[in-house]
C-alpha cells in the first residue's frame, strides 16, 4: 500500500474506498474508522442543512453517484440503514456511531481516537459509556455485523472496492496494443500520463521517436508534423524540426509530480452535489491524480472545472511554446507514495529508446516520502543521507541506460513542510465546514492517533516531530548536492543538475501577489499543492531553469508560427 492512498480513503468517505480499506491498516480501526467517521459527519451535516431524514439523506448521497456506483451504494444503504437510522437520530455524533458499529474501536494499550465533531450532548458520560449506551440501543442490529468491521466487506461497497483497486494495478498504459508504452486512450495511465500514440499497432511509431523516413508519408513521432512541401520538395519534418533540438519532458517522482488531488466538494456537506461526481469514473481511473494538469506534464485544457480549478501551467507546455516540434512528447512516471527505495522499479515503466528516440528533460522530484515514511512517534524510519545517495545513484544509472544522449536530469531537493502546519492548523477542514468545528490541527491529530497519516513528519501538531523532519530534509538535500558535484560528467547520456526545491519561492511569489499561503494547499488533505500551487511551481521552476541551465530547454524554434499555420493544433491531445 502507498501512504497517500490511505489519506484518500479518509477524505473520500464510503463511496470511493480503495484497496487499503479492505485491510485493517492502522490501529483502533485505522482507515475503516476514518472512512466511517467522515461519512457519518457528512450525513449528519447534510441532514441539518436540508432538513432531511436519515433515510432521505442516504438516498440523496447515492443519487449523487453515476451508474453503476449508485446501484452499489443503494445496496450498501440497504445493509447499513436500519442501524444508522437508530444511532443518528439519537444525535450520538460520528465518533460514537462508528465505535458502536465496530468500524472504530480502542485497541489495548492505546488511547481512544476521536474527532469530537460535534459534541452533541453533555459530558456527564465518558466516551466509553456513550459508546456502550449507543451499542445497547442497536444490539439487535449488531448481530449481523462482524466484531471488526471493514468498509470493503459491506455489500455493494465490495464492488466499488474492486473497481478502484483495478485502477492501481498497472503503472503502464492499460490500452497499449503495440506495447510501446503509449496509448490512444486517456485513463489507466493513458494519455493523461503520456503523449497520445498515433498508431497503436506499430511499436516504432510513438511520441518522441526519431522520424522514420523523414515523416514524408505518415507521422511517426506523433507531433502532428508530416508530409512533403511541394514547393521545396523537402519533408516538413526536416524543414521545421530537424535543426530544432526537440526533446521530451519526463516527470519522475511522487504524488506531487502526479498531482494528487481530491475534490473537496465530495466531502463538504455545503457543496456536495450530483455535479461534483460528474467525473468520478475518470478520477478513479487516474488514481486520484491529475498529471494532465500538473506542473511538469500538464497539457491541453482543464475540462473538469466542477472539481478542480486554477490555471494550467507546465514545463511541458512551455517546452511546446518554445518548440512546437515537442508536441505530445511527455511522460509522467510518478506514483503516490513513491520514495527513493522503490523509484527504480517505477522507472522500468518509462518508454525511451536511447538510440531511436529524442533526448529528455527529466524532472526527478521525490519531494517528501523519504521523510514521510518515518514512524509516527519517532520518525526513526526516515531515509538516511547515505541511503538517499545510494538510491539516487541507482536511479541515475538506470536513466543513463534508457535516456538518449544529451538528456538532462533536474534533481529537486526535498521540501521543508513545516510551513504547511502554520498555514492550515486553525482552518476548518471540508468535512466540518457546516459545523465549523473541525480544524486541520484536529484532523492531523485524528489520523496520527489512528496511525494512518501519510506524513507524520509534517501533518503533526507536535513541533518537535516537525523539527526532526526539517533537520533530516537538510541532510538529504546536502547528500543530493554532493552527489551531483561528485558525479558531473560521469554519465555518458545525462547532464545532471541539482535544484533547490522551489516550494519557498512559490509561496513567496503568491504572497507577494496578495495571496495567502493556505490558498496553495489541497483542501481535502491539507498537504499537497493544489492547482494554483502546481501552476506557480511550473512558473518558478521554469525561471530557475532559464537562470541556471537554459541549454536544457533547447532553442526557440523559428518555425513555430509556420507549424501552427500548416498543422493547427497538431492533432491535439
Amino acid at each position: 500500500m502507498r501512504p497517500f492512498y490511505y489519506l484518500g480513503v479518509l477524505s473520500v468517505f464510503f463511496v470511493v474506498i480503495f484497496q487499503a480499506s479492505s485491510e485493517d491498516v492502522g490501529i483502533n480501526g485505522g482507515l475503516n474508522c476514518a472512512v466511517c467517521t467522515a461519512f457519518i459527519a457528512l450525513v449528519e451535516q447534510l441532514m441539518e442543512i436540508k432538513n432531511y431524514s436519515v433515510q432521505e439523506t442516504l438516498e440523496k448521497i447515492c443519487g449523487f453517484l453515476p451508474h453503476p456506483a449508485n446501484v452499489d451504494c443503494k445496496r450498501a444503504v440497504e445493509y447499513m440503514e436500519p442501524v444508522l437510522i437508530e444511532l443518528i437520530i439519537q444525535k450520538n455524533g460520528p465518533d460514537v456511531v462508528c465505535n458502536a458499529i465496530n468500524f472504530c474501536h480502542t485497541d489495548e494499550g492505546y488511547p481512544a481516537c476521536t474527532t469530537i465533531i460535534p459534541p452533541f450532548e453533555s459530558r456527564e458520560l465518558t466516551f466509553a459509556q456513550k459508546v456502550a449506551r449507543a451499542r445497547q440501543h442497536v444490539q439487535h442490529h449488531l448481530l449481523k455485523f462482524p466484531r471488526r468491521m471493514l468498509v470493503c466487506d459491506i455489500p455493494g461497497i465490495r464492488n466499488i472496492c474492486k473497481w478502484v483497486t483495478k485502477s492501481f494495478v498497472n503503472r503502464e498504459p492499460l490500452a497499449d496494443l503495440d506495447k510501446d508504452g503509449f496509448s490512444p486512450s486517456m485513463s489507466y495511465r493513458g494519455t493523461a500520463w503520456r503523449g497520445r500514440d498515433c498508431s497503436d499497432v506499430l511499436p516504432d511509431i510513438h511520441p518522441g521517436a526519431v522520424p522514420i523516413d523523414r515523416d514524408i508519408f505518415y507521422d511517426s513521432n506523433c507531433n502532428g508534423i508530416f508530409g512533403l512541401n511541394n514547393v521545396t520538395g523537402q519533408p516538413y519534418e526536416d524543414e521545421l524540426c530537424a535543426m530544432s533540438e526537440s526533446r521530451g519532458v519526463l516527470a519522475l517522482g511522487d504524488s506531487i509530480s502526479a498531482h494528487f488531488s481530491l475534490p473537496p466538494n465530495w466531502l463538504d456537506a455545503t457543496k456536495i452535489s450530483k455535479e461534483a461526481f460528474k467525473h468520478l469514473k475518470m478520477i478513479i481511473e487516474n488514481e486520484f491524480d491529475w498529471p494532465m494538469l500538473s506542473s511538469v506534464t500538464g497539457h491541453g485544457n482543464n475540462s473538469w472545472t466542477e472539481v478542480i480549478r486554477g490555471p494550467m501551467v507546465s514545463i511541458y507546455n512551455k517546452m511546446v511554446e518554445r518548440n512546437r516540434c515537442n508536441h505530445r512528447d511527455y511522460q509522467n512516471i510518478a506514483e503516490n507514495g513513491e520514495h527513493s527505495f522503490s523509484i527504480h522499479k517505477l522507472m522500468k515503466t518509462m518508454s525511451r529508446n536511447p538510440t531511436r528516440d529524442k533526448p529528455l528533460l527529466v524532472s526527478f522530484a521525490l519531494v517528501g516520502n523519504d521523510i514521510c515514511r518515518g514512524a509516527h512517534e519517532t520518525l526513526e524510519n526516515m531515509t538516511t543521507p547515505e541511503e538517499m545517495y545510494r538510491n539516487t545513484m541507482i536511479t541515475l544509472e538506470f536513466l543513463n541506460k534508457k535516456a538518449p544522449v544529451g538528456s538532462y536530469v533536474a534533481i529537486l531537493g526535498l521540501a521543508d513542510g513545516r510551513v504547511l502546519y502554520d498555514f492550515m492548523k486553525h482552518r476548518i477542514h471540508p468535512i466540518g465546514t457546516f459545523w465549523q468545528d473541525f480544524t486541520y490541527g484536529q484532523f492531523y491529530d485524528f489520523i496520527n492517533c489512528l496511525k494512518i497519516s501519510p506524513c507524520p513528519a509534517w501533518m503533526n501538531t507536535n513541533s518537535t516531530i516537525r523539527n526532526i523532519g526539517a533537520k533530516r530534509v537538510e541532510e538529504l538535500n546536502k547528500a543530493l548536492e554532493v552527489l551531483v558535484k561528485k558525479n558531473k560528467g560521469r554519465f555518458s547520456n545525462l547532464n545532471i543538475l541539482y535544484f533547490e526545491n522551489p516550494f519557498k519561492r512559490v509561496i513567496a511569489k503568491w504572497i507577494n501577489s496578495g495571496g495567502f499561503g493556505w490558498q496553495l494547499v489541497e483542501p481535502s488533505d491539507g498537504f499537497h499543492s493544489n492547482q494554483i500551487g502546481q501552476a506557480i511551481t511550473a512558473e518558478v521552476s521554469w525561471e530557475m531553469m532559464k537562470e541556471l541551465v537554459p541549454e536544457a530547454m533547447g532553442p526557440v524554434n523559428p518555425h513555430n508560427k509556420r507549424i501552427q499555420e500548416l498543422f493547427g493544433d497538431q492533432g491535439g491531445f
